[in-house]
């Protein structure tokens, strides 16, 4: 049976166990929690007295203001509720990339060298091994402060969708889940988000785990669906650095991870023009999750995901 603390490192949950997910939005619940309701009722703090209408219960009447005004008000209260939050999990075939500690192979008098993509070497992570590490480590904080929370996993469709529950039992089914996720293929981003919005009925927290290549005006537009639907939406983009600094200075062999393509070039000759549409891109997204209020939070491989999501979380609650 696996356990928590089989998939995450104690010293990591103990650094994220003390911070609380704030949904800045509104967000709905059924049980008393943490997080504010649209919905008023008659519980937890006073918000605001209304004028009294046939049919309203006389139990809510403020008497005192009865008094005052000889006018009769109902008392309003705001409810206070749980979050409810769903995981997006990409499992496309990029996220199986592995830099740094990644094997390699080298050729003859070419240099040639082949890229790979193991579960995780020398401490070089795949994209997907990290991705689950911060999925099962916000399923695991929001699970032990009552919130509901759920996990969809995808890479070009739905592969898997798990509603949001709340009992702590729920977290063996997401782990169990987390543990046996493998990377698929191609994806396109907007398209499954503009599949997944219909599904989630009731407006939360949605937590894109991914590394969001792709097209960034489809995703912003699948991004629409979730903000007009009133959910909050954070975006953690996963980066391995040899995507960041494009590090190779020798013939390389590029396998595509989502088909069966490859290319043999000479890195220097790439380089000018790749961190230009790598810049080009990165600026695109993130005036797309601005302009759509979307948290954009880079995360890479080879820092620690406990450190990097408690910066993150500890920045959005002071916020």
């Amino acid at each position: 049976m696996t356990q928590i603390t089989d998939f995450l490192a104690p010293a990591d949950l103990a650094k994220i166990s003390n911070l609380q997910i704030l949904a800045r939005l509104v967000v709905e619940g059924f049980t008393t929690g943490l997080h504010r309701s649209p919905h008023k009722g008659f519980s937890v703090e006073f918000k605001q007295h209304r004028q009294y209408v046939p049919g309203d219960e006389i139990r809510h009447l403020d008497w005192k203001v009865f008094g005052k005004t000889d006018r009769f008000y109902i008392r309003e209260y705001e409810e206070e509720t749980n979050l409810r939050a769903t995981l997006l999990l990409d499992m496309s075939g990029s996220m199986a990339y592995a830099g740094g500690g990644a094997p390699s192979r080298q050729g003859g008098a070419t240099g040639e060298r082949t890229r790979k993509a193991p579960p995780y070497r020398d401490g070089a992570l795949t994209k997907l091994h990290y991705a689950t590490r911060v999925a099962a480590s916000l399923a695991y904080l929001m699970l032990q402060q009552s919130d509901s929370v759920g996990l969809v996993t995808f890479d070009d469709h739905v592969r898997q969708y798990i509603p949001p529950r709340a009992r702590p039992s729920h977290l063996k089914v997401l782990i169990d889940t987390l543990t046996s996720a493998k990377p698929g293929g191609e994806t396109e981003l907007g398209k499954v988000m503009h599949e997944l919005a219909p599904k989630l009925h009731r407006r939360g927290l949605v937590i894109i785990i991914s590394d969001c290549f792709g097209d960034v005006p489809a995703l912003m537009k699948g991004m629409a669906h979730f903000r007009h639907a009133k959910h909050e939406v954070i975006i953690f983009q996963i980066w391995d650095r040899d995507e960041l600094e494009f590090p190779f200075r020798q013939w390389t062999k590029f396998d595509s991870l989502e088909d069966s393509q490859f290319h043999m070039v000479d890195p220097q000759h790439l380089r000018q023009a790749y961190m230009a549409n790598l810049e080009k891109y990165r600026a695109e997204l993130k005036k797309g999750c601005s302009q759509h209020r979307i948290d954009l939070v880079p995360m890479i491989t080879d820092e620690p995901y406990a450190e990097a999501l408690a910066k993150y979380l500890a920045l959005r609650k002071r916020r």
